[in-house]
């Protein structure tokens, strides 16, 4: 079975956090287990322990398991204790190795807290992960966990410095918007869409005065273009319109001292819905090193939820990711990172035709939908 040794290969050089010179259990054969059984729909400790002894045999032409199935303590225990540095890092090299990031791909960057992972009697908040999405390849290039009394502002450099995202599109809310984050994306031979908000209150401020300005008389002479996209979906109709503005004249006065690296234009955008005879609107403001095609970026903003709604979502629905009660060290970092491993894999796998949970339902039943999956 050494199909699977592709993944196998990726993380078997992460260090033992054990002391023994001999443990009973191979590392890497738990951490192929706990891949194997959260792919499967294990979403614990238990969970995966019984699914491992309900594939052992399975398991055992591939893997040596010189003891048998380790019990749910030893996998809480290594998950625990493992470096998830280190974790982190083996997956994000086993991801650029089945990922083919092309010019333009569009990454958006955002944070998700694992709801259930506090701790009240340890006085342990619950952890809050910020993850990469590479929108075309529909995978999840990278995460880092937000540092205790910190925030997402020191966290998403961390993240963007281990990530290869030369020719990409970075998309980042308002938490994001930041010089210094500009300034690494540019470093790093990316392009940014940054939201805008009241954190940089004057510059929210001149920004929506000149688009006022702009739409507000007919004969202006501020050079804006302008996108509008309609879509309509089980009675709910979206409209999208796209202002934006490049001419370097005006992004002098916006930014006079150059403070934002590679600053090319901005963006207004006004999105009405209507369901039924309710209506509702939101306008936003956006700072991009890319041209200021209003087509482009209506459809690059747009992409930014790709992430909340093909990421984030998922691991709510199909991995119930916000129930899950892990909270031991490391733990709960190291089975996020289990979920997007498991995640990846089920969404390279193209074959069945259904959704993410009867996919990881599908792949428990049958060990051959699951080596297809392992070796995507």
């Amino acid at each position: 079975m050494t199909s699977t040794s592709t993944i196998a290969q990726h993380f078997a050089d992460i260090d033992d956090p054990r002391y023994q010179h001999s443990p009973p259990h191979l590392l890497i054969d738990i951490i192929t287990i706990a891949i194997c059984g959260v792919i499967c729909g294990a979403d614990d400790w238990v969970a995966i322990e019984e699914f491992g002894r309900a594939k052992q045999g399975w398991f055992r032409t591939f893997l040596r398991l010189p003891h048998g199935i380790p019990s749910h303590d030893t996998f809480g225990q290594i998950f625990a204790k493992l470096d998830p540095e280190q974790f982190r890092e083996s997956f994000i090299r086993w991801v650029t190795t089945i990922s083919d990031l092309t010019l333009g791909e569009i990454v958006p960057i955002d944070g998700k807290t694992l709801r259930r992972s506090h701790d009240k009697r340890r006085g342990q908040a619950a952890i809050h992960m910020i993850s990469a999405w590479a929108s075309q390849n529909r995978l999840v290039l990278g995460q880092v966990k937000v540092a205790d009394k910190s925030n997402e502002i020191t966290a998403i450099p961390e993240l963007l410095r281990l990530l290869a995202i030369k020719g990409c599109i970075v998309t980042i809310d308002a938490m994001g918007c930041q010089t210094e984050i500009a300034e690494q994306i540019i470093s790093q031979g990316a392009d940014y869409v940054l939201a805008l908000k009241d954190n940089h209150k004057h510059l929210h401020q001149e920004v929506q005065r000149l688009f006022s300005d702009a739409l507000a008389d007919p004969t202006t002479t501020i050079p804006y273009q302008f996108d509008q996209t309609v879509d309509k979906d089980h009675g709910r109709i979206e409209i999208r319109r796209c202002w934006t503005i490049e001419a370097p004249a005006y992004l002098a006065y916006l930014d006079p001292q150059q403070r934002w690296p590679g600053l090319r234009s901005v963006v207004r955008l006004e999105t009405e819905r209507r369901v039924g005879s309710e209506v509702s609107q939101e306008i936003r403001h956006y700072l991009t090193s890319l041209a200021g095609d209003p087509t482009h970026l209506n459809h690059v903003i747009r992409t930014h939820w790709h992430i909340e709604n093909k990421l984030h979502w998922v691991l709510d629905v199909a991995f119930r990711e916000d129930d899950c009660r892990v909270r031991q060290g490391h733990a709960p970092e190291n089975l996020a990172i289990l979920r997007h491993i498991a995640l990846n894999l089920l969404k390279q796998e193209q074959t069945a035709k259904v959704g993410i949970r009867n996919k990881r339902l599908k792949a428990g039943w049958d060990n051959d939908y699951l080596l297809r999956i392992l070796t995507c």
